[in-house]
């Protein structure tokens, strides 16, 4: 089952195509450092035993397996992501950790028909900051629960709070074009990095009982591994694709250079800044 995407050209074709591509490679690497926060998000919407959970934002499906097992056999746990990529490693994945109470649709979940009140339950890790608009795709979610159904998602505070991820970026910087200054509140990463603009979103949007709390993860990743993520992934690694080989190798060196200010035996001590936000239907 397919949906319009009613996501920005760009981040469509970014996840359809070489960001959903280059997370598929590096699915092991991403889920092992963002386990405490799918732990998180998991137990927080757990909705008993039995229950329908939709994953908003699914990517490759650690997630949404993960509330699969939480839910029993009896429940379900649905998958929903606009890249095909993605989605095919989380039915690969579900396929070979024999969990079979999952399914997953590609479509936007802003306009996705995910029926009336269907799911106990609606939960995403880091997968609700890049909808068009905002306001339509909570209203779209809150009808596909169950009245009273638990909201449950994970999303990332500030830059400022959240350091080091700009950091290749800054190092990068002096090697290539000017890169356009980003909206903070335009859909990205950020965009839900004001507590107080979340609330409002979701009161606007018909939810109740909502809750946002500092979820601070230390994520220590090896050296090696981050300059991996730095280099493959987000604004940073689509550029790079675009650059030759000679600003490539700048780039490493100067990400490398600003890495290792944050390194000790091979190890970087990262920590993920978040907020959990939880609310009812």
């Amino acid at each position: 089952m397919t949906a319009q995407s009613t996501q920005t050209p760009t981040q469509a074709a970014y996840w359809g195509q070489a960001g959903g591509q280059a997370w598929v490679e590096l699915q092991d690497l991403m889920d092992r450092l963002n386990q405490p926060i799918c732990d998180a998000v998991v137990a927080a919407g757990f909705p008993g035993a039995g229950g329908a959970v939709v994953d908003i934002g699914c990517g490759a499906g650690a997630t949404t397996l993960a509330m699969a097992r939480r839910v029993g056999p009896q429940g379900r746990s649905v998958g929903v992501d606009v890249s095909a990529p993605l989605l095919a490693a989380a039915r690969t994945s579900a396929q070979a950790q024999g969990v079979p109470n999952t399914e997953f649709l590609e479509g936007d979940a802003q306009t996705f028909d995910l029926g009336e009140a269907a799911y106990d339950a609606a939960i995403s890790r880091f997968g609700v900051m890049f909808f068009a608009d905002f306001d339509s795709a909570f209203a779209n979610l809150r009808r596909a629960l169950k009245p009273g159904g638990k909201l449950a998602f994970a999303c990332w505070r500030s830059p400022a709070d959240n350091p080091l991820a700009g950091a290749p970026v800054e190092a990068a910087a002096p090697f290539l074009p000017p890169m356009p200054q980003a909206d903070p509140d335009a859909p990205g990463r950020w965009a839900f990095a004001k507590p107080d603009r979340v609330r409002g979103i979701l009161e606007r949007s018909g939810w109740r009982d909502i809750d946002i709390t500092p979820l601070d993860v230390p994520t220590p990743i090896a050296f090696d591994d981050l300059m991996t993520l730095s280099l493959r992934m987000g604004a940073l690694g689509a550029v790079l694709q675009q650059a030759d080989e000679a600003t490539q190798a700048k780039v490493r060196t100067a990400v490398a250079e600003r890495l290792a200010a944050y390194e000790a035996d091979g190890m970087i001590a990262m920590s993920s800044a978040c907020w959990l936000v939880t609310a009812r239907a």
